[in-house]
């Protein structure tokens, strides 16, 4: 089976005499008609919000389209709070989730407005020394073992995120007596998930939550995030999640819990970004060298340092061969990069047409967690990002690293002088 691409090879042709290899590059059209759609899914709730994973795709560009969609920012870190100032995201058009947070990020979340999603209880003493208590705020609850989570996540009993049960009751009395009047609670339990009735079923255990909080504590609160974690379809045979299906199921269950409660209205949020942008973008390389020893190697100019997901998680993403799409893939490869690691490889023992050096790869899905995963090791420079705009334009949204880059936090001069 194979998968569509939005160029064909003469178009990424002229790419290239641009651009060398490798780099991401991303379609505009793609993404804004995806985003509509994810908007659309939900609009029977009038106040529902998507705050796109900033940590998925972290280039202004990518979030300036998203916002114009209608979207906000999921910010989990100072830098990307930063991001989001810098693509004129502020207020409460930025959900703030962190864990372990330091005393900067929440100081800078504060002066920003943004919405603050506490992981912990013991950060609601640390968050009023540091920044003050806002008069909204959310928590993040951990189910534990009363859900399943997955290989990527763990399951929620034993990872580090967020607030038990009883945790959360004990911080909303708390800070209800303390005169806040604005509440969320928000969870995030598995991620890259496929089954749609997973987030039906996650909505469900946060709607009678929030009935259980109006009941015990008489605070009703003004919005539920049921986190992100919706799945793409990386292999080709598999369906991506049905949006419209999804969220009329999530509708249901609104209806019978919190219409049912005389909760009405209560916004909705989400926080997804794999979904938004992973199936839109591509990495794309060169074949540089072949290897013919116990196994047959494909080595690529691209490395693990440009897309981490097949060398950490065994994760499977897809590859054409440009130009060799319609021959007949009669060769065993394993697709590697250069780095002095056994773990950098695109794929193993994968079937493909005969490869030829100077071959064009594209590995596909790789607009969510590939260049954002990206390092340094060995003294790799990472590709550059592309945007393929609407109108069929090819612009740089992000140029590639140079060796002035890798060296710039580095002092020659002190070195000069530096004696054992």
């Amino acid at each position: 089976m194979t998968k569509e691409l939005p160029f064909n090879k003469e178009k990424l042709d002229k790419i290239l005499e641009q651009y060398p290899t490798p780099f991401h590059i991303y379609e505009e059209k793609a993404i804004i008609e995806n985003a509509k759609r994810f908007l659309k899914a939900f609009e029977w709730n009038k106040d529902f919000k998507e705050f796109f994973a900033v940590k998925a795709t972290p280039n202004p560009f990518i979030l300036k389209i998203l916002k114009e969609v209608g979207f906000g920012a999921d910010c989990s870190s100072l830098t990307e709070l930063l991001l989001a100032e810098k693509t004129d995201i502020t207020g409460e058009e930025i959900m703030f989730t962190s864990n372990n947070t330091p005393a900067e990020e929440y100081e800078k979340a504060r002066e920003l407005n943004a919405i603050i999603n506490l992981d912990d209880i013991s950060h609601i003493p640390f968050l009023a020394e540091h920044g003050g208590i806002p008069n909204l705020i959310s928590f993040r609850y951990n189910p534990g073992s009363r859900r399943e989570g997955n290989f990527i996540m763990g399951n929620p009993s034993e990872v580090k995120y967020g607030f038990t049960k009883k945790q959360i009751f004990i911080g909303l009395k708390e800070l209800d007596s303390k005169g806040v009047q604005r509440f969320g609670l928000h969870t995030f339990i598995a991620s890259n998930q496929l089954d749609l009735q997973y987030f039906v079923d996650t909505a469900e255990m946060m709607f009678k939550l929030a009935v259980e909080v109006k009941e015990r504590l008489n605070i009703r609160l003004e919005f539920v995030n049921i986190g992100g974690g919706i799945g793409i379809p990386y292999h080709p045979e598999e369906e991506a999640v049905d949006l419209e299906l999804m969220g009329r199921g999530i509708k249901l269950k609104y209806e019978e819990i919190i219409k049912g409660n005389n909760l009405h209205p209560l916004a909705v949020y989400m926080e997804c970004g794999r979904m938004i942008t992973g199936p839109y973008g591509y990495l794309v390389s060169k074949a540089i060298h072949k290897k013919d020893i116990y196994k047959k190697h494909i080595g690529l100019d691209a490395s693990m340092n440009d897309l981490m997901r097949p060398g950490i998680y065994d994760a499977y993403h897809h590859i054409t061969v440009m130009g060799k799409e319609e021959e007949a893939k009669t060769e065993t490869y394993d697709v590697t990069g250069s780095l002095c690691e056994s773990i950098d490889r695109f794929a193993v023992d994968r079937k493909l047409p005969k490869i030829d050096v100077g071959d064009t790869f594209v590995i596909h899905d790789t607009g969510a967690h590939g260049h954002a995963m990206g390092f340094n090791y060995n003294g790799k420079l990472r590709g550059g990002e592309l945007l393929l705009r609407e109108d069929g334009q090819v612009i740089e949204i992000r140029r590639a690293e140079t060796v002035e880059d890798y060296f710039r936090t580095l002092d020659f001069e002190k070195l000069k002088k530096f004696k054992q």
